[in-house]
């Protein structure tokens, strides 16, 4: 397959050739780990993303825009938390959370009656929390971590004209301590690792993460209707809710 070939599959598996709307769900545990402790799960993690894939302006490129929420859970009892440790929670509210993509040679696997699309993704840019100025909220001024997305599909109906195929997602993510854990300089970070699905529509995201959207941010139901940029992030959306002190308006 070129490269051409190879983005096409993985834009049916990941979104709709169509523009329509669709919503990926995840599902999974957010685990720490530091020198010489042993690792524990602190959390769970349930989220979702709502993407809509338009094409972009040469040829076999395009624009993936999405919003994407998330929320940090009891590991016991999977209720979404405000608290931790007498700390708010700062959940994800990543509007908007954008890709460019263009053809590339997409790392694929055949697996039997299905095909598998793995990207690898690492992370290392200036931090938007300079530890100078949170020093209770970062470790490094440079931002590090490592994405490692898989996705799934059915080799037979990836085989059809259709401009959707079914999917599901195993999702690894290496990062520092979260701003809002307050770990400061403590050695050590967390591991998340998820696994979900491309869901038929938006009505399919359990009822209790579709109420908490609801009552909180309701765009997040839908995906942008145009590109729009930077990206948000949790450490850009942290910043915003706790600008530093020495600038106007903070």
């Amino acid at each position: 397959m070129t490269p051409e070939d190879l983005l096409l599959a993985l834009a049916r598996t990941r979104a709709s050739l169509d523009g329509a709307e669709v919503t990926l769900w995840w599902t999974g545990d957010v685990h720490s780990w530091a020198p010489g402790e042993p690792y524990r799960r602190l959390f769970g993690f349930e989220g979702l993303n709502v993407a809509r894939l338009v094409e972009g302006e040469a040829p076999g490129t395009y624009s993936l825009l999405t919003r994407e929420a998330a929320f940090y859970l009891d590991p016991l009892t999977r209720e979404i938390l405000e608290t931790w440790e007498h700390k708010p929670v700062v959940h994800v509210w990543n509007d908007p959370a954008n890709q460019k993509w263009r053809p590339f040679p997409v790392p694929m696997t055949e697996l039997g009656d299905q095909v598998c699309f793995s990207l690898e993704i690492p992370l290392a840019y200036p931090s938007p929390l300079p530890v100078a100025q949170y020093p209770a909220n970062s470790a490094d001024d440079t931002y590090r971590a490592l994405e490692l997305f898989q996705f799934f599909a059915p080799a037979s109906v990836l085989a059809t004209d259709a401009p959707s195929v079914p999917s599901t997602v195993s999702w690894t993510r290496m990062s520092p301590w979260l701003p809002w854990m307050e770990q400061g300089p403590r050695p050590g970070g967390l591991a998340f690792h998820c696994r979900g699905r491309k869901l038929g529509s938006y009505a399919e995201v359990p009822e209790r993460t579709r109420a908490y959207i609801a009552a909180r941010n309701p765009q997040f139901a839908h995906a942008p209707e145009k590109w729009t940029e930077p990206n948000e992030t949790s450490w850009t959306y942290f910043r915003r809710l706790n600008p530093p002190a020495d600038l106007p308006g903070a």
